[in-house]
């Protein structure tokens, strides 16, 4: 966790987002799905509508051309017949085309209609008449053309009096000497195309047509579309409950452990990672089980802590109390002193060892919190040795500190925490070093670590206890040293301190000397530019 805390602060966010980023390598985030399940039905809807409303306009236009021959073929047909038979032709060519047609004159009047001589070849459909089926249909085809824009034709109707006049269409072709066509609806709607055209004398031939089959081949083409969507639809829906059933089922086992976490019954709850899942969710699940783990490692750390600075206290305390005790019943002055000296050296062991505490509970939360800069670790030590040297109490133990080259040993980090990692140690050393002993100090990069070296010539550290004397209150001290000067927390605030900056600490004999311990601190190095 302090890692991970630490690299954030090295490159603010760009870590923790490339650790957090998916690497989906053709994978699909939910996100995506979600957006592509939505998107395709849309699609299949707009591209349904619009071949729709493409093969109606395309069929229409095509209806509209062959009336419109046809009434130019008869108009063109008047000018090789013989007047007595255009009344037996109109009959004829009516019939054949279930069409209706009119002749009339130039001044308007109506000389002949196909209708009188074979009756009427359509029939306009009452809707009162028509099935409720064709109600739904009615109903799809406004809604269809408010959804493309299309304008509503105006209706058709009779004329009282069949003059041309009547026939908006039949006055323009007389006027202009072209063929014109409109289109209006029937009671039913379905298409009624009137189209016009002049003929000889100027006279002119208006054609009509019920087209009931391009309402049928329309509608029929909107019913295979219809199905095709039902079918888009069911296939969207079903695929939208498998996404809600993925994301829904781990989100609920997720929080539910978190239920369990936040209650703390149990002492350590199982949260489900999802290896399998290389989605949002899988993300979220590891990364829940991930802080959960770390915050079961956090709330026993801070319980094991809290128990071992119950027992540490208990001994200065219970040192105190019994001195404190007896001074009230010792009258001899040089007794008295003594047990004065003994309460003057618990109070400085608890001083210390209170002020050790607050640094070690400091430690994680500061470094959680603490923005990284480049620190040069050779120029940091060099201060430190000179600190020791001019201030601190050493007596005839000696330093030695080998300076690397200025710019060489440069480290992201906060560069109080560090100062007090290495001065942390290096009291170690120096207390464990014998009368007119060295400590030396190097610094130097290697590869793409630092590594700073604390060699000592005192007694070393056993294997079995290496591991040991970096937890918390570790109490084997030398036995020249003063009572109360340490209070077991050095090493342990070193090593969470290194392990906050990504670094690694360790302990070894030396093994080029015969005894003495080497504390070895490796952190990251400062990109290239420190080399």
């Amino acid at each position: 966790m302090a890692s991970a805390t630490a690299s954030a602060r090295i490159d603010p966010g760009d870590k923790v987002e490339r650790d957090l980023a998916l690497s989906w390598s053709r994978r699909w985030s939910l996100r995506r799905r979600i957006l592509a399940v939505n998107v395709i039905t849309l699609v299949v809807v707009a591209l349904a509508v619009l071949f729709l409303d493409s093969f109606r306009n395309h069929l229409g236009d095509e209806r509209q051309r062959q009336v419109q021959r046809e009434a130019r073929l008869t108009a063109a047909a008047l000018g090789s017949l013989p007047p007595p038979n255009w009344r037996d032709y109109f009959g004829r060519i009516g019939a054949a085309s279930d069409s209706r047609f009119r002749l009339y004159d130039a001044s308007g009047r109506r000389l002949l209609d196909s209708w009188q001589a074979t009756g009427p070849t359509y029939r306009l459909r009452d809707p009162s008449e028509q099935p409720w089926t064709k109600v739904i249909a009615r109903t799809l085809d406004r809604g269809f053309n408010a959804v493309v824009g299309e304008s509503t034709p105006p209706d058709y109707r009779e004329p009282r009096v069949d003059r041309l006049q009547a026939w908006p269409e039949a006055v323009e072709a007389a006027r202009n000497r072209v063929a014109v066509t409109a289109v209006r609806n029937a009671p039913d709607l379905t298409p009624v195309i009137s189209t016009a055209v002049p003929a000889t004398g100027g006279s002119v031939v208006l054609a009509t047509y019920n087209d009931r089959n391009f309402t049928r081949t329309v509608r029929a083409e909107r019913r295979k579309l219809g199905l095709g969507l039902l079918v888009a639809t069911v296939l969207s829906v079903l695929l939208s409950l498998f996404l809600a059933r993925t994301i829904a089922r781990p989100l609920r086992r997720l929080a539910l452990a978190a239920h369990r976490v936040r209650q703390g019954r149990a002492r350590e709850v199982k949260v489900p990672r999802l290896p399998s899942r290389r989605d949002e969710v899988g993300l979220l699940a590891r990364s829940v089980s991930d802080m959960s783990q770390a915050l079961r490692q956090r709330i026993d750390n801070i319980e094991a802590f809290a128990a071992d600075v119950t027992h540490e206290l208990k001994n200065p305390l219970a040192s105190l109390r019994s001195a404190v005790d007896g001074l009230e019943r010792i009258e001899d002055p040089a007794l008295r002193s003594q047990l004065l000296e003994v309460v003057r050296q618990d109070v400085r062991r608890l001083d210390r060892l209170i002020g050790d505490i607050g640094e070690a509970a400091r430690t994680d939360a500061e470094l959680a919190r603490a923005r990284f800069e480049p620190v040069d670790l050779g120029a940091l030590v060099g201060q430190l040795a000179s600190a020791w040297e001019q201030q601190r109490v050493k007596g005839d133990v000696r330093l030695a500190f080998a300076r690397p080259r200025a710019g060489s040993t440069v480290v992201p980090g906060e560069p109080g925490r560090l100062a007090r990692a290495i001065d942390n140690l290096v009291d170690n050393a120096i207390s464990f070093s014998p009368a007119g002993g060295l400590v030396e100090i190097a610094v130097a990069r290697v590869g793409d670590k630092v590594r700073i070296r604390i060699d000592d010539e005192g007694p070393g550290v056993p294997a079995e206890a290496r591991e040991a004397i970096f937890n918390r209150f570790h109490s084997v001290r030398p036995e020249s040293d003063q009572f109360g000067r340490h209070s077991g927390l050095g090493l342990a605030i070193a090593r969470a301190i290194v392990q906050g900056h990504d670094g690694e600490i360790d302990v070894a004999d030396r093994d080029d000397a015969p005894s003495g311990a080497r504390f070895t601190i490796c952190l990251p190095a400062a990109g290239e530019a420190g080399a």
